[in-house]
This record gives structure tokens, C-alpha cells and sequence, in this order.
């Protein structure tokens, strides 16, 4: 591992994009210290207690936000809003032609989309900006440290400073996977979440006679499945390829047998993100009414309790088929085997070949998917019978997400480095 590092470092191309990453994540970081404009210095200390103590949506949501929320920071938006951006563009690509078409023009139209995504963002990010004041304003949390300016330019201000922060954080994603290693968006949920975990293993430990025995334990258990992740995440179907035999010119070409991969998890950590950023999108709308009661409750019961655990379920199951569809399609696989020569043995070319591959896909998605949602579920169960906080900021949502984004960056990075003539970082 650290051999492969330091032949990281000794590649130029990437070593900039390796110093681009940690200083654009450091970056993000910094940003979500920065308290917003107006907030006494007491009342930004204790801002975090009066809103993560309610526990629920908010605390999940100051999760995913690593903190920034509690701290009302320039970032308590958080990348939120760009994911809910992108989950409503691509369902809308399966049933709105213009858009689905569009998404097949290549770069172009990906580009198009991407404009698309912003313009979006934006204006979810608007939407939250002014739900997020009410919800300062109903912790007590006064923007008074502006003298001589009225409560409504105030308003707009504290409204202004957190859109940007929102275009600032889609703009840092869009960068880091342009020019860093990694998906931008899962890189800032990963640290956003390791930001939590120091803070949290602290409060559990020191919480009662029995917090250092829970944390041990609870931390235990995470290492024991860690390996089980990291197995269903590499995990593949091989499905044997022959290529006919072809005279080219003087020379026999083709003949060989290799293989078609296909993931048992295809769609990696993609479908917990998405149905993380739903089931708590109805939490941020909620902000907008602090003081209605059954619309806090609603929001909660989304957030938490058995009919988060039943939905969890169902959007993983269908985010991890819809995304798998999105990114591997068996018409287009069955007809680029058809032109290099190549064949399933005992499939027939054309149709019947992307059936085969569609009914492998849909037999290995669903363990994959089961697996995802059991152990995002099951120690939010634990929580809600315990109470240990360490379960609801380190539990199985979050360590599929850190284990996968993880692996997938290190992937990315052993490609490169392979291509270079390095070796990786496993052997």
C-alpha cells in the first residue's frame, strides 16, 4: 500500500490530481467552520446543541452535511441538493423521450445534462436556503450581529450566503471529478461522514459506565463486515465469450475464450445515496414549518422508525435496478459482441444474447441490493432499541458508503498507476 502510494506521487499527472483532491477536500472543510454572516459568536458555539439534541431528520441531516448544519456554516446546504438534482434528472431521462434521448447524443448531450443539473440545483438550493432560516430562527438563533441593518436585509443575506455555499459545494464536486481522483459527490459525502466519526466515538465512549463496552464492541462488529462489503463490491458474474475464427489477410484471427464481468453490484453506492437524499428530502421541506406538529412528525417517521426501514428497502432494491440499467445496457453489450464475432456458447446472436445478459443482471442484482439494504437497516433498528448514538453516525449506510467510495477511488488510482507501468496497491 504505501509503495503504491509513493508510486502515485512519482507520476506527475498523478500526483496534481492527487494534491488537487486533498486540497479541494481540505477546502470544503475550512468552508464548513465559516459561520454565517450576522451570528453572535455564543450563539454559534451553541447552535449545534439546540439543533442535533432533537435528534431525528436533523441529526442525519447534520451528518451528511459533516457538521456544517449544526455549525450554521456558509455550507449548511451541504451536497444534498445537487444529489436530489441529479436523482430527479435521471428518473426524468426514463420518462420524459426529449431528455432520454438526449442523454444518447454522447458528450454533448451529457453536457447539456449536466447544465441541466445545475439550473436545478440552484433552485433546490434557493428552496433550502429559506427553509433552513426558518429553522434557525425557530432554534433561536438570532442574526443580530449585523448593527444598523433591518431583519428582512438580514433575512436576505443569511438567504444569499447559503445559496452560495450550496453553487460553491457543486462547483468543488464538478471539479474534484473533472481534475481529482474519485466522484466528487461521493468524496464529500465520505469525508462529511469521517468528519463526524472522531466527535461521536468520543460522546459514546464517555456517555455512560457502559460507553466504552458499546463503542468497542459496536466498532468490532463494523471491522467483521467490513470484509463482506468489500466481497459483494468485487464480486462478478463471468459469463464465457468465444470469438469465431477469421481469416484477416495471411493470418488466422479470433478463436480465443474470455469473458464478460458483470458486478453483482453494479450500481455501487449510488442507490444508499439516492435513497438517503430522498427518504430526508421531505425532513428539509419540513424546515419550512417548524411549528406544525404533524408535519414534524411525518418528517421524523421518514427519517426514522420501521416505515424508514420498509422504504429504505424498497429504494435501494429500485435505485440499485435503475441504476444498473442506466449503466450497463445488454442491447448495446449483445450488439458489440456481434461485431467483434463474439458469442455466448449455447445463446444465439441478437436478441436472445441481451435477454441472457438482462436475466444475469437481474438474478445478481437483487442479492447485491438485499445485502445493501440489510445492512443499512439493521443497525438503524439497533439505534432505535439502544439508543447508541455511534450506530446512527457510523452504521451500515455509513459504512457502505465509506467502504465503497474508498474502493472505488483506490480502483481508479490502480488503473492509473498500471497504465504507467506501476504496480498497484493489491498484487
Amino acid at each position: 500500500m504505501l509503495r503504491g502510494i509513493a508510486n502515485a506521487f512519482r507520476v506527475p499527472e498523478l500526483r496534481k490530481k492527487l494534491l488537487i483532491t486533498v486540497g479541494i477536500l481540505l477546502l470544503y472543510r475550512l468552508g464548513a467552520y465559516i459561520p454565517a454572516p450576522g451570528i453572535p459568536f455564543r450563539q454559534w458555539i451553541e447552535a449545534g446543541q439546540a439543533i442535533t439534541s432533537q435528534g431525528g431528520a436533523l441529526a442525519v441531516l447534520n451528518l451528511y452535511s459533516g457538521g456544517s448544519l449544526a455549525r450554521v456554516s456558509v455550507f449548511s446546504l451541504g451536497i444534498m441538493p445537487y444529489i436530489t438534482a441529479q436523482i430527479i434528472l435521471q428518473m426524468m431521462q426514463a420518462v420524459v423521450p426529449s431528455l432520454g434521448e438526449l442523454a444518447k447524443e454522447g458528450e454533448a448531450g451529457q453536457n447539456r445534462i449536466t447544465q441541466y443539473t445545475r439550473y436545478l440545483t440552484i433552485a433546490l438550493a434557493f428552496i433550502s436556503a429559506i427553509g433552513y432560516l426558518f429553522l434557525f430562527k425557530s432554534q433561536g438563533i438570532n442574526f443580530s450581529a449585523m448593527p444598523g441593518v433591518p431583519e428582512m436585509l438580514e433575512n436576505v443575506i443569511v438567504v444569499v450566503v447559503l445559496l452560495t455555499g450550496g453553487i460553491i459545494i457543486m462547483w468543488l464536486g464538478e471539479v474534484l471529478t473533472q481534475y481529482g481522483i474519485g466522484n466528487g459527490m461521493s468524496l464529500i459525502i465520505f469525508v462529511n461522514i469521517m468528519a463526524g466519526l472522531g466527535p461521536t466515538l468520543a460522546q459514546t465512549w464517555n456517555t455512560s459506565d457502559m460507553g466504552s463496552l458499546i463503542t468497542i464492541v459496536t466498532l468490532f462488529v463494523i471491522m467483521l463486515i467490513i470484509p463482506f462489503i468489500v466481497r459483494i463490491e468485487r464480486g462478478q458474474r463471468r459469463i464465457p465469450v468465444q470469438y469465431a475464427k477469421r481469416v484477416v489477410g495471411r493470418r488466422m484471427m479470433g478463436g480465443q475464450s474470455t469473458y464478460l464481468p458483470v458486478k453483482v453490484n453494479t450500481a455501487g453506492v449510488v442507490p444508499i445515496i439516492f435513497a438517503s437524499a430522498l427518504l430526508y428530502l421531505p425532513a428539509q421541506l419540513a424546515v419550512f414549518f417548524p411549528n406544525v406538529g404533524w408535519v414534524q412528525t411525518v418528517a421524523n417517521a421518514l427519517a426514522s422508525g420501521w416505515l424508514n426501514w420498509v422504504l429504505s428497502v424498497l429504494f435501494i432494491v429500485f435505485f440499485a435496478y435503475f441504476y444498473t440499467s442506466m449503466v450497463f445496457n445488454p442491447d448495446e453489450t449483445s450488439d458489440q459482441l456481434r461485431k467483434d464475432g463474439g458469442f455466448i456458447p449455447g445463446v444465439r446472436p441478437g436478441s436472445a444474447t441481451a435477454s441472457y445478459i438482462k436475466g444475469v443482471l437481474d438474478h445478481i442484482t437483487l442479492p447485491g441490493a438485499l445485502f445493501m439494504a440489510a445492512l443499512a437497516v439493521i443497525p438503524s433498528i439497533l439505534f432505535s432499541l439502544t439508543g447508541n448514538q455511534l450506530l446512527q453516525a457510523f452504521g451500515g449506510t455509513s459504512v457502505l458508503i465509506m467502504v465503497g467510495v474508498a474502493m472505488d477511488t483506490i480502483s481508479q488510482l490502480e488503473s492509473q498507476l498500471k497504465m504507467h507501468n506501476y504496480e498497484g496497491f493489491f498484487k
